[in-house]
């Protein structure tokens, strides 16, 4: 008979778990993933990675039809809508099969099953009728530590519940059966914004309704006004301080009654409405009301490391609260299980996570906004360097873009970094590590940016702040 008993078992196999149990098992830690769906989670299967194949596919359609402005010919571009969700399937499928082969590499258990907290370090596992193979069937199971990432899943607005059929959540968005004509999409956050970018290149018409005065809430008030223009140039229509109050949905329609910032009321009618008004945490049925886990609005409450108020339970990712991030749960995780290990962990900054919205134009963004640093009682110097100013954005043919950085005046260092343009969310990983090595601006402007690269906007931007900007 199997031994059901383990050092560290995790319940949820998203990136945070996986990612968990992996560096848990590279401790010398005997280690099992309770799992009752499908390996990698939500973001490798329905959110993060299929996400981005469909709206690679939108950016290569949208290439094709601005083919002329590189030189080229391209007869009439089209697409179909079944192929490139097959795509788009099949890469979450790869990955999801590369995370059972790097499981098994760290030989770590899987349970495939539905999670149940008994006691402290007591999980029984309700098994699910065909497991997949080299899988471990449901029961109960021990351990020293259990570590909870069982993720978040869509917020339902009452009265504007998701049917699956002409009311949207991200999982229904992911895999349409036609192409809509026409989209509504409450909420522009990055998910509400990925989605409205890559329906409306595809050639719906799209709408977007946001409760709070900017759209993409989170980001630089000035990033986010940038944002807006381009994405209302390119046809998306956007309300701000508005709310869907009211949907009636027909045999091949919804439409919805919307608030207006002015007071006033209108009604939209489209072929879908995709509900994006945030997540929340999946805290149910795991038996933490029974044991006395504290959470707080529908999050696990933890602290630096991920202990919650339980000896031997544990939480990490969307699960224990914002910012709801793939990248978040990993490091949380790996976090986490060091410190159980007895290493010396660091406590996670919530202020040096970097937030990317894979929209187009691009946005990432860390640290302190504008406003947060003023409200925070910085003196600040601000750096700005336009992508018009860039030799490679204007070969590349993407000249539109902006990099916005904040320093503390008294001290030169960086306190955030906000970018929009093409690629930009593969290049705020460089202030990132800037962030976490305390740089400051000397360092910065002292370093060499390589030539001809879409970096060196970050450079100027820091030249900028400092008076010493070269290319505007």
């Amino acid at each position: 008979m199997a031994d059901t008993n383990y050092d560290v078992l995790i319940i949820g196999s998203g990136p945070g778990g996986y990612v968990t149990a992996i560096r848990a098992a590279q401790l010398g830690l005997k280690t099992a993933v309770v799992e009752k769906s499908y390996l990698g989670g939500i973001c490798l299967n329905w959110g993060c990675i299929p996400a981005k194949a469909l709206l690679r596919s939108a950016e290569i359609f949208h290439y094709a039809e601005h083919a002329k402005d590189y030189g080229l010919t391209v007869d009439k571009a089209g697409f179909d809508i079944a192929a490139v969700v097959k795509r788009s399937r099949g890469v979450a499928a790869q990955l999801s099969a590369g995370v059972a082969g790097l499981l098994k590499k760290n030989k770590i258990d899987v349970i495939w099953g539905t999670g149940n907290l008994t006691a402290p370090g007591k999980v029984t596992v309700t098994g699910a009728e065909n497991p997949p193979r080299n899988t471990l069937p449901g029961g109960d199971y021990t351990a020293k530590h259990v570590i909870i990432s069982t993720g978040a899943r869509p917020r339902a607005i009452p009265g504007i519940e998701p049917d699956g059929t002409q009311i949207w959540t991200y999982f229904e968005a992911l895999n349409p059966p036609t192409m809509p004509k026409s989209l509504l999409i409450m909420g522009s956050g990055a998910i509400g914004i990925e989605f409205a970018s890559f329906y409306r290149t595809m050639g719906a018409e799209v709408t977007v309704v946001e409760l709070l005065p900017q759209i993409l809430p989170a980001e630089d008030d000035e990033i986010a006004g940038l944002a807006r223009k381009r994405f209302e140039k390119q046809g998306i229509k956007i309300l701000t301080g508005a709310k869907v109050s009211k949907v009636a949905k027909a045999a091949n329609s919804v439409t919805a009654t919307v608030e207006t910032a002015d007071g006033k009321t209108e009604t939209f009618t489209a072929e879908k409405l995709i509900s994006a008004v945030g997540v929340v945490g999946n805290i149910e049925n795991l038996g933490l009301e029974a044991l006395g886990v504290k959470t707080d609005r529908g999050c696990i409450v933890i602290d630096g490391f991920g202990r919650t108020n339980v000896p031997g339970i544990y939480a990490i990712g969307d699960v224990a609260g914002p910012p709801m991030l793939a990248h978040k749960a990993e490091h949380e995780g790996v976090i986490c299980v060091e410190n159980i290990a007895g290493l010396h962990a660091h406590p996670m900054d919530k202020l040096k996570i970097p937030g990317c919205t894979y929209c187009n134009p691009q946005i990432a963004s860390v640290g302190l906004t504008e406003k947060k640093a003023k409200e925070a009682g910085y003196e600040l110097k601000i750096g700005r360097f336009p992508f018009i100013g860039n030799g490679k954005a204007i070969a590349l043919g993407e000249p539109e873009g902006l990099v916005k950085t904040i320093f503390d005046a008294k001290t030169g260092q960086l306190l955030g970094a906000h970018l929009i343009g093409t690629e930009v969310t593969e290049l705020i990983q460089g202030f990132m590590i800037a962030m976490n090595l305390e740089t400051t601006e000397e360092e910065l402007i002292h370093a060499v940016f390589p030539h001809p690269t879409l970096s060196e906007t970050m450079h100027e931007s820091v030249l900028s702040a400092y008076g010493r900007v070269i290319h505007i």
